[in-house]
């Protein structure tokens, strides 16, 4: 286990030491009364068999009874707070390093909320298992001190089955660990399959393959149920031994207590007190499956750190510089993605980018928009480099756009200003400039109808994250596939509409069009990570490679119908429309 593990553990503990403090107490208490209430009970009963007033003892009794309860009633609702807000801390913490991270973070999705969910939950438990060892070891502990004070005798046949105890807590432990990590790990690697599958869902619909994809998402559950099955046969095994070891501990001592009442030395009472007593020292084998909620409180924390130890590269405080939008590329490089980018995009240039899939289209539209920081090189906007800019700045100067915008509020109006400080004018403004506006205006409450009640098609929801990027105002623009889901017209307008109310602005547009790379002053041509060529639209068309990429693109992405396009109703006058561009345009290449 890892250090650093164990000291985001001990930073859990140390986090609300007052409730902390407050639960050891009760559990004292609580270990207290339970170490009474054989010996209370003893004096109750011996008081009755000779025939002396029982009031004072069983009042005595009942008191330490009422004790323990309050003491346990006290410790399950301290607990719950505990681990409340250990929990949250934690969530807080992982949630901000995953943020920092952005496009860089190694998770995917559902791996990430599985660590956010379970894994937190279960390292925030790490306090109240803390408190509840230690009380087992006091009640344990003190159970033997005190079936010593009524007998010698009886401590030492009970002393024979400890070493038999420490074998079985041992065992346990060592084997529980090890499948512990590997069912938390392979966990969450089904969660992240199940996640990409659900986007995917109609995609995969269409394209016939749900049983290739089901065994696809499926093929970690091996390695989860051997991992499952590993931990329950280690927990059933400490089971039945435990089992077999109380009942043989307990006979041993009964006899003994037997031959000490027959001795004169116990009487009736102290014999039912040192059953109780038996009963309390053997919790700390009884409940040894508290070792696997810290075994596995341990390896959720070792998967958290795994994340809260990456490298966050600290934002400088140069501040930004009066410009245009330039921006510069020089010598970068995205381990898998890109190779040795030298690009230059002056200010004011409608810029595609183009390519086959995987080629590294979204990645280039990631480092030009500041999203990935790249592993070498440099990215400048107008002179500053751009993982210098603090967040705000960086937010207030690059409007990014994606293909599939997570739209995130209360309301539609919400969605569109978010992140920024825009008022209803600004976000009505950027809704026209985006094409939306019709849209919205027909909803029930217009700009104010809550999002959860707001169904849009593919091409309303991609218009409505335009408009959000519209909303800043900003230098740059970024079109991640943006316009996948618009028809070439709807497309063409967004375009006009964005040149007349943000003019002079760069844009960038990672695209599968050709028609909306013959709209653009530059086109970049990726392939295989590399930028094969940079130059207008008109220029590259005579390449063949060049015009593969809009072919092969058409067969791979259009000839699954959408369902959004179908939704805005477009869908053939979209093909049309697109057809009608390219034939123009291969006719004015030519």
């Amino acid at each position: 286990m890892t250090a650093s593990a164990d000291r985001l553990l001990v930073a859990t503990l140390r986090l609300d030491r007052g409730r902390l403090c407050a639960l050891g107490v009760t559990a004292l208490v609580a270990t207290a009364a339970a170490l009474l209430l054989p010996a209370a009970l003893a004096a109750a009963v011996d008081a009755a068999v000779a025939g002396r007033p029982a009031l004072p003892a069983v009042l005595w009794l009942l008191a330490v009874g009422a004790a323990e309860i309050a003491a346990d009633i006290a410790g399950s609702l301290l607990t719950v707070r505990l681990i409340s807000s250990a929990t949250a801390w934690l969530r807080r913490a992982l949630a901000g390093r995953l943020f920092a991270l952005g496009a860089r973070s190694p998770l995917a999705e559902g791996d990430a909320i599985s660590r956010l969910s379970g894994d937190c939950t279960g390292a925030g438990a790490i306090g109240t298992l803390v408190v509840q060892l230690v009380a087992i070891v006091l009640i344990s502990t003190g159970a033997i001190a005190l079936l010593g004070l009524l007998d010698w005798r009886l401590a030492v046949v009970f002393l024979v089955s400890v070493p038999f105890a420490l074998l079985i807590a041992r065992a346990h432990l060592r084997r529980t660990a090890d499948d512990v990590l590997t069912y938390q790990r392979v966990s969450g690697e089904l969660a992240a399959r199940m996640v990409d599958a659900v986007a995917g869902l109609r995609t995969i619909a269409a394209s016939g393959i749900a049983d290739r994809e089901a065994t696809r998402v499926l093929r970690p559950l091996p390695r989860l149920n051997r991992a499952g099955r590993g931990m329950w046969r280690t927990q059933a095994r400490m089971v039945w031994r435990a089992a077999l070891l109380f009942p043989a501990v307990e006979l041993a001592v009964l006899v003994a207590a037997g031959f000490g009442v027959q001795a004169g030395r116990l009487s009736i009472g102290d014999v039912l007190a040192a059953l109780g007593y038996v009963a309390l020292g053997m919790r700390l084998v009884s409940q040894i499956p508290l070792l696997t909620a810290v075994s596995k409180a341990r390896s959720c924390a070792e998967r958290l750190t795994e994340v809260l130890d990456l490298p966050v590269p600290e934002p400088g405080k140069l501040g930004l510089l009066p410009g245009d939008g330039t921006l510069v590329v020089r010598h970068a490089r995205v381990a898998g993605a890109l190779e040795n980018i030298d690009l230059t995009v002056v200010g004011g240039t409608f810029a595609a980018v183009v390519g086959r899939s995987g080629s590294g289209k979204s990645a280039l539209a990631g480092v030009l928009g500041g999203l990935v920081t790249p592993d070498e090189g440099s990215v400048l906007l107008d002179g500053r480099p751009l993982d210098r800019l603090r967040p705000e700045e960086l937010r207030a100067v690059v409007g990014y756009a994606f293909e599939r915008p997570a739209l995130l509020g209360a309301t539609v109006a919400d969605a569109v200003g978010y992140g920024s400080w825009a008022g209803d004018s600004a976000v009505r403004a950027a809704c026209r400039t985006a094409q939306v506006d019709d849209v919205v205006v027909r909803l029930p409450h217009g700009y104010h109808t809550p999002l959860a009640e707001t169904p849009l098609s593919g091409g309303e929801a991609q218009r409505l994250g335009l408009a959000r990027a519209i909303v800043h105002n900003p230098r740059v623009l970024i079109f991640d596939d943006a316009t996948a889901s618009l028809d070439t017209i709807t497309e063409a307008a967004v375009e006009q509409a964005m040149a007349t109310a943000l003019p002079g602005r760069t844009r960038i547009v990672v695209t599968h069009r050709a028609s909306t790379a013959a709209r653009a002053d530059l086109v970049v041509w990726l392939e295989d990570g590399r930028i094969r060529a940079t130059a207008p639209h008109a220029a590259l068309w005579r390449e063949p490679g060049y015009r593969a990429v809009f072919t092969e693109d058409s067969i791979t992405k259009d000839s699954v119908i959408k369902d959004s396009v179908a939704a805005d109703s477009v869908a053939a006058g979209s093909v049309a429309a697109d057809s009608a561009v390219k034939d123009s345009v291969t006719k004015d290449s030519a």
